[in-house]
């Protein structure tokens, strides 16, 4: 079977992962020259952090627009605690999915590196029989913005918050109600200078996640703060894409592991063929 790739289900993983990832400052300003811009909101911020990382995982619902303004949901398990991996359910038809499965949704992992997709056993080719496709992160992000975002240390909401030290423009913008929750909303835009290793994932480097955002050369990102100093919603904008999570319940979820090999085809390569081509 020759796969016909669609950047939509691609995609969708992809800004999930991006947008929990830490940027780093290669520069020369300091989390110290930011933090004396705004003391205030990074120390609130800071404390978001702590706390998000200390619980190592949480329950997620993700709305992804892909830039044609049509979000589509991913809910699931987000964990951080011994390695970046997740567990959702995406919606089959706005995932453009069909040609792999009748279910409406897609269950999807992420793990060790690599996507898993839940899918009919198809009747040839490499996922003939198989009950999972396998996609490396390398065939999304580069090797290199693979290597980036791996570990972690390189991906959590915690790790997402952490690169909020190297923003310009920090703002308070008050009292917001979301998901019936009190919160504070904050906003930052993250420079591509301040982007660190973050900037092998998107942004001129050539790869799918690249091609899928039109590049970007900076990060807008929201964070709405509850009780418990622990975020409710987290928002980020980068290129075309734009990513929202809202957090309903943190901690004490289950182990995210990756499917058995025997019932797994992997599609990297070809992936990856499909991706040079559309470049």
């Amino acid at each position: 079977m020759k796969l016909r790739y669609t950047a939509a289900w691609v995609g969708l993983t992809a800004a999930a992962m991006v947008a929990t990832s830490a940027c780093g400052s290669e520069g020369a300003r300091t989390a110290a020259e930011a933090v004396d811009k705004a003391d205030t909101i990074m120390a609130a911020l800071s404390r978001v952090t702590d706390r998000t990382e200390d619980l190592g995982s949480a329950e997620v619902r993700t709305s992804t627009d892909l830039g044609t303004g049509e979000p589509i949901s991913m809910d699931g398990t987000y964990s951080w605690g011994d390695g970046y991996a997740f567990d959702v359910e995406m919606d089959t038809e706005a995932a453009q999915m069909q040609q792999l499965t009748d279910s409406p949704t897609v269950r999807t992992l992420f793990v060790d590196g690599a996507y898993y997709y839940d899918i009919d056993p198809q009747a040839t080719g490499p996922l003939q029989g198989k009950e999972w496709m396998k996609i490396d992160g390398s065939a999304v992000f580069g090797e290199s913005g693979a290597d980036a975002l791996s570990g972690s240390a390189g991906a959590s909401p915690s790790a997402s918050m952490k690169s909020l030290k190297y923003a310009s423009d920090v703002e308070d913008l008050g009292k917001e109600n979301v998901n019936g929750r009190s919160t504070t909303h904050y906003r930052a835009v993250i420079g591509q200078e301040d982007m660190g290793k973050l900037k092998d994932a998107y942004g001129s480097q050539g790869n799918l996640l690249d091609s899928l955002t039109g590049g970007a050369e900076s990060i807008t990102m929201d964070v709405w703060v509850g009780a418990g100093d622990l975020p409710v919603r987290m928002k980020q904008e980068f290129g075309a894409m734009a990513v929202t999570m809202d957090f309903d319940k943190f901690g004490a979820t289950k182990k995210i592991v990756a499917p058995p090999a025997a019932q797994t085809g992997d599609l990297t390569e070809e992936v990856k063929e499909a991706g040079l081509q559309q470049g």
